[in-house]
């Protein structure tokens, strides 16, 4: 087991608070020191230059699948030289009519070293790090890894 911690801080400053003008940038501060700007999404009233809650959770997803597949694929001696995804993630309205990020499409592009794996084993390396995903066995979200070109 073990504890994951994140101070997340929001000062009202100069602002009125009313829905139409508070404001909805904050601080994200994670234990190695690092410091990200927050925001709500614009759609929301948010600003457009910080992190969102929504595209973070999406990151976190992708994160985590990449580390869970190249922890596999190192494991089986594979040698994989870069890894880039371009995952979607899309808000509606789940089963109990409430918004949601109701699904994420991982597009996992990989390059690898030496001899590319055949299709399967990559197939298999995805479904395992699906499996084993921390983030991916936390949530409802239907998270799909879209494969091939």
């Amino acid at each position: 087991m073990s504890e994951h911690v994140v101070d997340v801080s929001w000062s009202r400053g100069e602002h009125e608070f009313t829905y139409e003008n508070y404001d909805r940038d904050h601080e994200w501060r994670f234990d190695g020191g690092v410091t990200v700007p927050g925001s709500a999404n614009p759609a929301y009233r948010g600003n457009p230059g910080p992190v969102d809650p929504e595209e973070a959770f999406v990151a976190a997803l992708s994160s985590c699948h990449m580390l869970t597949f190249l922890a596999i694929a190192a494991r089986k001696r594979l040698v994989v030289d870069s890894y880039d995804d371009h995952a979607v993630g899309v808000m509606a309205k789940n089963a109990a009519g409430r918004l949601a990020i109701t699904e994420v499409t991982l597009h996992p592009e990989i390059g690898w070293g030496g001899t590319e794996p055949d299709a399967a084993t990559i197939e298999r390396i995805h479904h395992l790090a699906h499996q084993e995903c921390f983030i991916a066995n936390s949530v409802s979200t239907e998270i799909t890894v879209a494969t091939g070109k």
